[in-house]
């Protein structure tokens, strides 16, 4: 769709309402809307002023005013507002320089693509990601200086089973159980089925949706895959249409990594390859089926993963859920079977136009645009210098020797851990000036005194259990 075409599309709906979208430093939806009479065309090449000063990450007061500007490709019929509304994804730009500002995500998501191209190596980069999501009933939380708590409940939790429910039916699903039980156990598969709907309403195309593995309404729905930055838009319109819909039924849906104990977290594996000239690149006579390339990304992906922990899994939540000896893909090693390893070669199909790896220790709390952007880079990385992956991880972890486990290098404990690895690893994504210094000096600082020092300041109710009668 091009610019003329979203004016058509305005007056045909009689759109009421223009909603302009453009993407935080964290990783949140920013908006706001312009009555659809006093929209212009003129919009799409000169953009629209806004005060940028209070945007996480982005500009100091003084230096506050920046320009969006809508991408006419992005446009869709918003199927949540009263009024009839169009939405845009938007770009920023610098007012006085007229170019692209560097700290816009999007943007480094593009300059990523372009990187990709400049290489010789590939056209385009394809990725699909799974992300997971749980689906409450209510959440409750809080912290003052004498109190902190958190409170999450879901009819479907496991941890109801006993409760007075007049009557209580006792279809909830087993902790770690969750996976694919068909209702009425799995009691959300109407609700995920509205969330596909309106997801096809608005430009997605979904290949799937079920329970997930946890109790209390873990889900899954999956999209297809695109290039880097429609993928990463896509994920953007995905993550608006679950917490809505499920805000139209009176419930709350969260992307956080790990917001219950005792069960699994929410996950974002995240599937990628790459192609040139209509060919896909990863086949090969190679370790399960991949080429020579494909292993050198893997080891890209490998070499820089301690490093792309902070951009991929962001958040303190993040470390909830990468920990070792749970399933969790924390082994810095690659396998077609092994579900602990960080990158896992799906074997469903032998077509070659499907082969790609999965990268696994992504989860969705993270910036799509640049989680997405890093990984490429990481593996082009690898390509580029030629990363030898070493040997496949195929053996049972559970199995092996203490001595044996400790040759696996693992992904960090904590965010603390990441931001150090990426303060000391971040020269490949500097390539092609996709992210500059700047902005990942600004990404390090941002975490580690907004929210690595902000949960070490606070004490944790479980540490009343552990010291209170010291």
């Amino acid at each position: 769709m091009d610019a003329r075409q979203v004016m058509e599309l305005i007056k045909k709906n009689n759109v009421k309402m223009v909603d302009l979208r453009f993407m935080d430093m964290p990783g949140l939806w920013q908006h706001f809307t312009i009555p659809a009479d006093v929209f212009e065309e003129s919009a799409f090449s000169e953009g629209v002023g806004f005060d940028g000063s209070s945007i996480r990450g982005w500009r100091s007061i003084h230096e506050s005013d920046m320009i969006v500007v809508p991408d006419p490709g992005t446009a869709f019929m918003d199927p949540f507002f009263t009024q009839p509304t169009v939405t845009l994804i938007c770009d920023i730009l610098d007012p006085i320089t007229k170019e692209s500002y560097p700290r816009d995500p999007r943007n480094i998501a593009m300059k990523a693509q372009n990187y990709l191209v400049s290489t010789g190596i590939a056209e385009t980069a394809y990725f699909g990601c799974e992300a997971e999501f749980f689906i409450f009933d209510d959440v409750r939380f809080d912290q003052t200086p004498n109190t902190g708590f958190y409170f999450v409940d879901s009819a479907e939790g496991r941890w109801n089973t006993g409760r007075e429910e007049k009557p209580n039916l006792g279809y909830k699903p087993r902790y770690k159980e969750g996976y694919f039980p068909v209702p009425p156990t799995d009691s959300l598969s109407d609700l995920r089925a509205e969330m596909v709907r309106i997801m096809q309403e608005v430009g997605l195309v979904v290949e799937a949706h079920h329970h997930e593995v946890a109790t209390a309404g873990q889900s899954e729905i999956d999209i297809r895959f695109d290039t880097l930055v429609k993928t990463a838009d896509n994920l953007m319109k995905f993550k608006y249409v679950v917490k809505n819909t499920a805000l139209r039924h009176g419930r709350t849906a969260t992307f956080m990594p790990k917001p219950i104990f005792g069960d699994n977290g929410s996950g974002m594996h995240t599937h990628q390859s790459l192609w040139k000239g209509g060919q896909p690149l990863f086949p090969g006579s190679g370790y399960a089926g991949l080429s020579q390339m494909a292993l050198f990304y893997i080891g890209g992906l490998l070499k820089h993963a301690r490093a792309l922990a902070a951009i991929i899994a962001p958040t303190t939540n993040s470390y909830k859920r990468l920990i070792p000896g749970f399933e969790a893909p924390v082994n810095l090693a690659y396998s077609r079977r092994n579900r602990s390893a960080s990158i896992r070669i799906p074997l469903y199909t032998e077509s070659p136009k499907a082969k790609r790896l999965e990268f696994r220790p992504p989860d969705p709390s993270c910036n799509p645009y640049l989680a997405l952007a890093a990984q490429l880079m990481a593996g082009l990385d690898g390509i580029l210098n030629r990363v030898d992956p070493g040997p496949p991880l195929d053996k049972d972890l559970y199995g092996l020797p203490p001595e044996e486990l400790k040759q696996i290098p693992t992904m960090p404990g904590s965010l603390s851990e990441a931001l150090d690895a990426l303060e000391k690893d971040h020269e490949f994504l500097l390539k092609g000036d996709v992210f500059t210094d700047d902005f990942l000096l600004t990404w390090i600082d941002y975490k580690r005194h907004r929210e690595v020092e902000e949960i070490a300041l606070r004490p944790h109710p479980y540490e009343f259990a552990l010291y209170y009668d010291i």
